[in-house]
């Protein structure tokens, strides 16, 4: 069976990077993409198990990807990550269905935790 595929939508490329290393050495595959428009536009998904997002990025935000992805019937279990930790954003997204919601820098436990949570949401873990 394939190993589930994590996508990683974030405009900083040092924690884009990073998140996607980490990602790799949990044993799983990650695609990483600077902008929300980059992914959308992409073939990655379709293939997408578990996306993980920034919340503040330069054009389109996280929870408007997480969003736009379930209004076109692609219902990816979603976790937002953040610079700049907001309860009122915090609410909006799990209001939406977003699984977590990690302020950055984030434990990388806390991620597996989330992953771990979406995948089971998908039925892909």
């Amino acid at each position: 069976m394939p190993k589930p595929m994590i996508s990683i939508v974030d405009d900083d490329e040092t924690a884009r990077e990073g998140t996607m290393d980490l990602i790799k050495s949990m044993g799983f595959v990650a695609k990483a993409f600077p902008r929300a428009e980059d992914f959308l536009n992409s073939d990655h998904v379709h293939g997408t198990s578990c996306l993980i997002s920034d919340m503040r990025m330069p054009g389109m935000t996280g929870l408007e990807l997480y969003n736009r992805l379930i209004a076109a019937g692609n219902t990816i279990p979603t976790i937002l990550v953040t610079a700049f930790p907001d309860e009122r954003d915090r609410r909006r997204a799990h209001q939406a269905g977003v699984i977590c919601y990690l302020a950055k820098p984030f434990d990388s436990e806390d991620l597996l935790t989330c992953v771990h949570s979406a995948l089971e949401a998908r039925g892909a873990d």
